[in-house]
């Protein structure tokens, strides 16, 4: 086993086989991976559906999104955990390119870009500037450790905290607890598109600015306060 993946879902029932039907395309034997779903407590049939296709189907105790991945770690096999969403499409490559830059056992973390799965315009036009921000802040030492595409070496994730209970930025949070431990790697051939829907649904400029405040307090070494993180269905 030289990987586990992790993946939180919440009400993905019209998706969940379709996502999990892309780990039989991945150029990693499937015999060398694992794949654990962490359900957020769904009323319909994602669990049922993800219990056909992935190798364990867990239910979520911890908070938050990150709590999720944190609970599915606990129980990976692995000495590598990879994250990733149930909306997200991914490079059949992913985790054999993820796999080969843990060879090196300096490299303690490797993420990866991300952009829209739908072809709206101004989706694609504001994800190629965020790309562009990230290559940038990853060239300056600042990792974006998304939830989405990030993969650890299980034991420095655990020795860090994991994920906290955060209503937001909380990729960015990990990044920033895990640099000084080892190298972390930014590929850009993970690239990994995923749904824009909760940008849709709560508002580009509105989801974006939330976002900015979060990372802009986190680099000034201030938590994020105030906000609860609540369960949402897209």
């Amino acid at each position: 086993m030289k990987i586990s993946v992790i993946v939180p879902a919440f009400h993905e029932e019209a998706g969940i086989e379709s996502f999990l039907r892309q780990f039989d395309r991945q150029t990693l034997r499937r015999s060398e991976f694992e794949v654990i779903v962490v359900d957020g407590g769904s009323q319909d049939r994602t669990r049922e559906i993800a219990a056909r296709f992935a190798d364990r189907v867990i239910v979520q105790t911890s908070e938050g999104v990150g709590g999720a991945r944190n609970d599915g770690v606990v129980i990976a096999r692995a000495d590598i955990v990879a994250t990733t969403d149930a909306d997200c499409r991914l490079p059949e490559v992913w985790l054999d390119r993820i796999v080969r830059h843990f060879e090196d056992p300096a490299v303690i973390a490797v993420v990866g870009p991300d952009g829209p799965i739908e072809a709206r315009r101004k989706a694609r036009v504001l994800f190629f500037l965020i790309r562009g921000i990230l290559r940038l802040a990853a060239i300056m030492g600042v990792y974006t450790t998304g939830g989405g595409n990030s993969a650890f070496r299980k034991r420095v994730f655990e020795a860090v905290g994991g994920y906290r209970s955060l209503p937001h930025s909380d990729d960015v949070d990990l990044g920033l607890r895990l640099r000084g431990k080892g190298r972390i790697v930014y590929d850009p051939g993970l690239y990994v598109r995923f749904s824009v829907r909760r940008l849709e649904k709560l508002g580009y400029a509105r989801t974006l600015l939330t976002w900015l405040r979060g990372d802009l307090k986190l680099l000034a070494g201030k938590p994020v306060e105030g906000l609860a993180y609540a369960r949402q269905k897209y």
